[in-house]
Formats: structure tokens, sequence, C-alpha cells
């Protein structure tokens, strides 16, 4: 099997002492791509300088919701997103890639941007106008978001049903019902990530995804968070994208070398990487 983790933080502390190895692991699973979502300036650094050491890791850029929240120099971070696409996809640049101006060749989305609305309310408004300029630069230069999406899915899919189907990305750590599903499906353009959750005994996704097409669902693990049974309350690591794929050819009735061939099909043409 051929898999892609479309969205995975091996690039953040937890995997400090034991990247390579995780690396290893992943690969011998059958891994064989990893996507970065980014969080914010705090993580750019390490997130880009893996990007550059490897030819299989492709990085996202984008400011996380959480990161708006009682942040008063919130608009300066969301300015250095801006700045950073220009640079590595407005075109030809003489900038030296691996540069702090140009610090990857090119980023393959906006992400992982969004709402989230569990912690508190209070910086809905400051969220939204973040979510929209983002979703905004993914249109500006053409790439796919990749949205994160907690406690928040009615203003999230209100807003995106504002860009009348011309947004299009991944909606990440999909975990959601059949109703929620068919009003994605509406939007056209958007594939649903789909991770450990769907093994949780109590998960929503039990029902909800026989009835999602195949070539709308990636795969993805968000390690090191939410690992799958048999792994769960552990470090999420890419090499346990095995466990879901299987819980998904479960799910649709079909076999799990069928599941990674079109889930890889689909991660490979939404952020138009040539593999």
């Amino acid at each position: 099997m051929r898999l892609v983790d479309t969205h995975t933080h091996i690039y953040g502390p937890e995997f400090d002492e034991d990247r390579d190895a995780t690396f290893a692991r992943a690969r011998e699973a059958g891994v064989e791509s990893f996507v970065f979502p980014a969080i914010d300036h705090e993580s750019y650094e390490a997130q880009f300088a893996l990007t550059r050491s490897r030819h299989d890791c492709y990085s996202l850029i984008g400011l996380h919701p959480t990161s708006v929240n009682d942040n008063p120099h919130w608009r300066e971070h969301l300015a250095t997103v801006e700045r950073l696409l220009r640079n590595c996809n407005g075109g030809e640049s003489d900038l030296a890639i691996g540069s702090p101006e140009r610090p990857v060749e090119r980023f393959w989305g906006v992400g992982e941007v969004g709402l989230d609305l569990y912690w508190s309310r209070d910086f809905e408004a400051e969220q939204r106008e973040c979510f929209v300029r983002q979703v905004e630069l993914s249109l500006e230069y053409d790439l796919p978001l990749v949205v994160h999406t907690r406690a928040a899915w009615e203003p999230m899919l209100e807003i995106l049903e504002g860009f009348g189907g011309k947004a299009r990305g991944v909606l990440h750590a999909f975990g959601e019902s059949r109703e929620v599903w068919e009003r994605i499906a509406q939007l056209g353009g958007f594939a649903v990530g789909i991770g450990g959750v769907s093994t949780y005994k109590k998960s929503p996704l039990l029902e909800s995804i026989p009835h999602i097409p195949l070539t709308h669902i990636v795969l993805e693990t968000d390690s090191p968070y939410l690992s799958p049974v048999p792994f769960r309350g552990k470090r999420n690591e890419p090499k346990n994208l095995v466990y879901i794929c299987e819980q998904i050819a479960r799910l649709q009735g079909c076999s799990p070398e069928e599941v990674a061939e079109q889930t890889s099909r689909n991660a490979y043409k939404i952020f138009g990487i040539d593999r």
C-alpha cells in the first residue's frame, strides 16, 4: 500500500528524540508522503527546516485559529503569512531558498486555518476575520485550504458557503454526522480528512463514513494527537495511518488497498503534488 499522511505535526518537539526513527517506521508501514500544516510563527522554523531536509515532506502556511485568541499581535502574524506566501508562491523570486524571507521553495496549501470556539467564544470575531482573509489568500494563490473546525461547524460552513463554491481543500479532523457531511458535499470543492477518531466506539463517523464517497476522503493522523485504537491515549505518529485506512475499508466494505490507493490519489490531486 502507498499512503499519504495529509496532516502531521512531526516537526514538533514531541518527536525531537526519535524523529528519524518515526519516519523510518512510517515508510515501513507504506506512508510515502507527509503534509505539514502550519500553526504559527513559533513553530514555523522547525516546520520549514524539516521540509527542506526531506524530499517527501510538503509544507502549508497559515495561522491557526487558537493562535488568534488573546493575541494582540495576530494581525502582524497574519501579515507574515501573506509575506511568506508572496515570496514563495508569488512567481519568480531571487530570494535564496532557506532564507527567512523564502524558507521553502513553495507552499502547497493554506492551513491549518479555521474556527475553534471550543475553549472560548470571546475571540470569534477575530477568528472569523483571520479565517476569511486566509480563504481569500487561498483563492489569490490558487491553493487548497486545510480547515480546522472545533465547536464551530455552523459558522464555518456559513463562511465557506459565502464564497460561492470557489473555496476548495480539506476539512481536517472530520468527526461529524452524515447530515454535516451532506452539507459539506454541497460546497463542491472539499474532501474530509479522516483520522483516529474513526476508530472510536462512540464516533459519529461510524455512521457517516459509509455515506462519504471514497473520492472525497483523505487520510491523516494529526500526530502527535488523536491516536487511533489500539494506541488511544499515546503519542500518535504517521505509521498509525494503516489503522485508519483499515477502519475506513471496513466501514465502506472494500479493501484497505483500495482505500490507500484512492485516498493517496485524492491527496496528490488536492495539493497539486506530482508523484
